[in-house]
């Protein structure tokens, strides 16, 4: 699934295509993308708007429009936006086409992305009910770790605690901070809030420096992989000497998730 730095690059990468443009005409190929609203609704109501701002919260890109109206778009696990009309691909989704001439696809091989339109009053509630603080923005802060008996990494991904952050990015963050990722979030002390919440922010900007990680269907705007995939400390690398110390990467399961960390950096209890 994209997460923070995936979506980030693409909103990145978008923006200057979108904002100041119209949207000349509105084709959703996919009844499941906008349910419940049907399709062919939703695409009438596009048309027409033009895109004032291309914004991101946690996962979800937001395109804001000059009426006030916000088309917010989740990618979930296998959505891609693309510069262009992907005319012979299969997966093609929906298509914004744009008064310059010019067009963006949306293109989903499971098809759990979605889009939904929302009158500009009705975001903030919405998204407020869903997400915690961006890991990037100002002040962000662990405070609602505190109390939770779950394990960490379970916490984090909670996106009510830090929104954004998936699966590689938690397992990267913990091996910064050197935290097991099965110590119970309500445990770590002031120093390891410190920590976590440093490498939290550490890892997404190496993320998104590195244009997000391909590991299978994710790329850019322009099709391109990124190349996170490449500077991971410890996601996927069960059995590979830890870059810190040389001790042999464990994989295990927490809240149903692979898990990769270092038993020698990131001791238990």
């Amino acid at each position: 699934m994209p997460e923070l730095p995936e979506v980030e690059t693409i909103r990145v990468a978008l923006e200057p295509l979108l904002s100041g443009r119209a949207i000349e005409r509105a084709q959703i190929f996919d009844y499941r993308l906008t349910l419940p609203e049907p399709p062919d609704a939703v695409a009438q109501q596009l048309a027409g708007e033009r895109v004032t701002a291309v914004e991101r919260r946690g996962k979800y890109l937001l395109l804001r429009f000059e009426s006030g109206r916000v088309l917010l778009v989740h990618l979930r696990m296998t959505g891609s936006l693309r510069a262009g009309a992907l005319e012979d691909d299969s997966h093609r989704r929906a298509l914004l086409s744009l008064d310059d001439g010019s067009s963006v696809a949306y293109r989903d091989l499971r098809r759990f992305g979605t889009w939904l339109l929302l009158d500009g009053e009705d975001v903030e509630p919405y998204l407020a009910r869903r997400l915690g603080q961006d890991p990037l923005e100002r002040g962000f802060g662990l405070d609602r770790l505190a109390g939770r008996r779950a394990p960490v990494k379970a916490a984090i991904l909670d996106q009510r605690t830090v929104a954004g952050l998936g699966n590689i990015y938690a397992d990267e963050a913990l091996w910064r901070a050197r935290i097991h990722p099965l110590t119970p979030a309500g445990t770590l002390d002031g120093a390891e809030l410190k920590r976590l919440q440093q490498g939290i922010r550490a890892a997404l900007r190496m993320g998104i420096a590195r244009q997000g990680a391909t590991l299978r269907d994710y790329v850019g705007l322009d099709g391109a992989a990124g190349r996170m995939q490449r500077e991971f400390r410890v996601y996927g690398r069960d059995g590979k000497p830890c870059e810190r110390c040389g001790t042999p990467i464990e994989k295990i399961r927490v809240a149903g998730r692979g898990t990769w960390f270092c038993p020698a950096c990131q001791r238990s209890g």
